[in-house]
Order: structure tokens, then sequence, then C-alpha cells
């Protein structure tokens, strides 16, 4: 079998083009095969273009490259497609939140729930449709990997859209660090099993996590090591963190125990959930525990983003020597999978993708991420149980508002988009929710297609 084929669409993202860049030279597996980066923005192609020339010169691989804005010239042959653009994220971003704030919404990310979900599956979709259209006329049999959020809504879109392609999306939420232990690691250190570093894999192969939820809204539904069930001690370790590092986190730990006081099942990624539910939006009566939610700053991650590109124009520039960026970064989520489906590795991730039963109360098609075999033949959920009453009906009304978004963006219906934003757990009434809408298509045009200004759309 030939070395695999990997495109990044949005090679400039910044988040994850230069990981894939360490991943597609460091593989055994990938590095005889191609890497081609595809970016819209010329200026920051060659960049990673360069930068990635001169990691593969640095390491003497026989990794082939290829770079063009234009998706078509390189797609053909492809094995791997892997979808990471967006359009002025934190600009559009920060838009979002601000205008919601205006009508009682407090989003802290603003890109998957409330209207700032919507509005980016909005902006971002249509391209992804444009980017699949093209998968299957030039490369029908790759395999597309969706990095960019919302993740469930434009997993759901290629799910009920592009029933043919072969697709599944991700997030790192749940995956940072070496070899992808991530949270797993973290809850061994919490339930005092070893220290995160001390974390390997024989403790990895003894240690069981499941949880599941739509993206940015997991709950840990098992934790066990040697049969011992583990979610106590997680629990308690978390309610036992010094007060000052609850206050660094704006009260993450905090709000998560709370859902975990009220509900019995811990939040699994807590800086997205406050997000989901409206318990912390700032609407009490009663005064409560912890502040409402600090939006989005678009100005902080415009600032990181010109700190990153410093970094990479002295990588380019030689001002920094290659060498170091071997020790800068590490695995790619995306990149470390397709290794896995290609080398039949047997390792296991959390993906997102269609829950097959792996949720006994919930249906086979809902968009959830779950913890997963994978290989060639795609994602296969690892069985997990019931989700618990309560945070099932908020997992079902996010799923609802997700499918919801996807349809309407792909049918350009303004019924079906105000729908899914009233179905939205954030939403506070009818009239404001009419009067947002007005106000994000005013703000948001040059980035929306124009067919949501057409006066029967």
């Amino acid at each position: 079998m030939q070395p695999p084929k990997v495109v990044i669409l949005g090679a400039g993202s910044l988040f994850f083009g230069r990981n894939s860049i360490w991943q597609m030279v460091h593989s055994g597996h990938l590095r005889r095969g191609t890497l081609a980066l595809v970016d819209t923005d010329a200026n920051r192609l060659s960049k990673m273009a360069r930068l990635a020339r001169l990691v593969i010169e640095h390491h003497r691989v026989p990794l082939k490259l290829e770079a063009s804005t234009n998706r078509r010239d390189v797609l053909e042959g492809a094995d791997f497609v892997v979808l990471s653009f967006a359009y002025k994220n934190a600009h559009f971003r920060g838009v979002d939140c601000e205008l919601a704030a205006k009508y009682g919404i407090r989003m802290i990310s603003g890109d998957t729930i409330g209207p700032g979900g919507v509005y980016r599956a909005m902006r971002e979709y249509p391209e992804i449709v444009r980017a699949c259209q093209d998968v299957q006329e030039l490369c029908s049999g790759a395999w597309v990997l969706n990095y960019i959020n919302p993740a469930a809504v434009h997993g759901i879109g290629l799910m009920r859209h592009f029933p043919g392609l072969k697709s599944f999306a991700l997030c790192d939420g749940q995956s940072y660090g070496p070899g992808f232990y991530g949270l797993k690691r973290e809850y061994a250190a919490l339930a005092g099993i070893c220290t995160k570093e001390q974390y390997d894999q024989r403790i990895d192969r003894e240690m069981q996590v499941l949880t599941a939820g739509p993206n940015h809204f997991t709950w840990l539904i098992r934790a066990e090591y040697r049969g011992e069930d583990l979610v106590p001690k997680i629990a308690a370790a978390q309610r036992e963190r010094p007060p000052d590092e609850v206050e660094k986190t704006w009260g993450v730990f905090g709000r998560g125990l709370e859902l975990y006081d009220a509900f019995g099942c811990l939040p699994t990624n807590m800086w997205h959930t406050q997000e989901y539910v409206r318990f912390w939006q700032g609407h009490n009566q009663t005064q409560q525990k912890y502040a409402p939610l600090t939006l989005f700053s678009a100005l902080e991650r415009e600032a990181w983003t010109r700190r990153v590109w410093e970094r990479v124009d002295a990588y380019v520039s030689g001002a920094a020597p290659i060498a170091e960026f071997d020790t800068e970064f590490g695995p790619d989520l995306a990149t470390d999978i397709i290794e896995c489906m290609w080398a039949k590795l047997g390792k296991r991730y959390f993906i997102n993708t269609a829950n097959r039963g792996a949720i006994t109360n919930m249906a086979s098609d809902a968009f959830l991420e779950l913890y997963c075999d994978v290989d060639l033949d795609g994602p296969r959920p690892v069985p997990i149980g019931p989700m618990p009453r309560g945070v099932r009906a908020m997992c079902e009304t996010v799923l609802d508002t997700h499918e919801l978004t996807a349809e309407a963006i792909y049918r350009q219906d303004r019924a079906l988009l105000r729908r899914a934003l009233l179905t939205d757990p954030l939403a506070q009434s009818i009239e404001d929710t009419d009067a947002l809408m007005s106000d994000l298509f005013q703000a948001e045009r040059e980035a929306l297609p124009e067919h949501w200004f057409q006066v029967n759309s």
C-alpha cells in the first residue's frame, strides 16, 4: 500500500497546522507520504510551507510537500482531508458575544452553542459543503476529518447531507498531551493513582474512562481502575482545590461541582460546559456563588495570534533554530488518528460520530463525542450504557439546536434558523431572539452568504 496523502485545508490555522507538520515528519508511518497544505491566504500559506520544508530538511525525511491556495490543485489522490479553516474567527466571535450580551446571553467562548455557535456555523458550513463537494469529485474515497467548530453542527451536517462521504469530527478538548492520554491522565492524578508524569501505557490499559455528550458538553459516565469506581475520588479532589486556584479559573471547577451535586454527573470540559447551561447567565434573583460568565475577548485572541505568527516568522527567517521546533510542538490529534487508521495501531480516541447504540437511551444517529476504536473503516464507539436523566435532557436540547442549525443553513431557511436560536438553551425570549438575529445579520453581512439578505429568504 502506497504511503498516505494528507491534505490540510486551512493550513494557516495556528492551532493545528504546526502540529500536523510535526506529526507528519515524526511518524514512521506517515513521513514517506505526502502532506498537502492549502490556505486561501497566500502569505500565511507561504510561511507554513516554508516552515514545513525546513522541518523536513532538518530531519532528512522523504515526506513530499505540496502547497496551494486552491484545494482542487491538490485533492486528487488524497487519502485524508482535514478541515481546519475559519474566516476572521476571533473578530466575528467577538461580534457574536458582544451583541448576544446586549440581549442577556453571555458566552465565554461563543463558537459552539448559543447565537455564537449558530452564526459561526453560518459563516463556515457553506465553505465546508463546497470543500466536500470537491472531495466527492476528486478523491471520493478519502476520509474527511472536520476540525472546525461548531464540530457537532458541521459533523451533523456532513452526516445528513453527505451520507456517502466518509467523515467524522474532532475536538482536542479531551485529548491534550503526549499520546493523547489527556483526560484519562488528568483523572488518574486526581484519583491518586499516579502523578501525571507517571501515567503510562500500563495504567492506561487498566483504567477505563467513558464519557459522552455533544461536543463541548460531555459528561463522565464511568471511571474505573482495577474495578474501583473513581468518580467520587475525582469529585473529592476537585472539591479540595485551593480557593485561589478556583478563582484563577473564574470558578470553572466550582461550577462543575455544582452541576455534579445537582445532576450526579461530572462535566468533563467545564470551560465550555458552563456556556451550555443557563445557570451562570447572570439572571439570578438570589445571590449566586460564582459570577456570571466572562465574555470571550477577541482582542486577547488576536494578540495571541500575533505572538504565534511572530514565532513562525522567527523559524522561517532563521532567527530561531529549527531544532527548537521539535521541543516546542508535539503530536496533532487529527494526524495521530490518521496514523492509527493507516497503520492499524489499535489506539482509542474521543471522536465525534453517530452514537450507534453506545448510549443506550439516546438515538442511534445522535451525534456525540465518544470513546472510539478507529481504523480505515472509521470510528466504532465503545459501549457505555444509559445517559443519566436530567443530563440526557440537556444533551437532547443541545442536539436539537445543532440539528436545526445544520438543516437551516443547508436549506437557506430563515424560519428554521430562528427555530434553532429559540431552541438553543440560552434563548431568553422570542422578541429578543428576533432583535438579536437582526443585529447579527447586519453586523456580519460581509461573512454571510448573500441569500440570507434576500427578501424571501
